[in-house]
């Protein structure tokens, strides 16, 4: 699972992300250059809760004028792991 949610706001960016790797689930969240939370996980239910937080982070986001942009490479799920809009 890739998950990479992209939004801005002027030249701003704001960034959250969740890629496997060898040792489980990497899981950041960024904006700008600035990496705000950055945590590995080896356990999916963690994976699952970071990515219901990140939902409720991009839903406060885009309520404060923020638009999610599209990523060619990679698709936004939600935890039940349905695509979303």
């Amino acid at each position: 699972m890739t998950l990479n949610r992209r939004l801005t706001q002027h030249e701003h960016v704001h960034q959250f992300i969740v890629m496997r790797n060898l040792d489980g689930w990497e899981v950041r969240e960024e904006e700008d250059a600035a990496i705000l939370r950055h945590v590995q996980h080896d356990d999916w239910h963690r994976v699952e809760r970071d990515v219901g937080l990140f939902d409720i982070r991009v839903r406060d986001l885009k309520r404060r004028g923020w638009l999610e942009t599209e990523l060619p490479h990679a698709r936004a799920v939600s935890t039940s792991g349905t695509p979303l809009a």
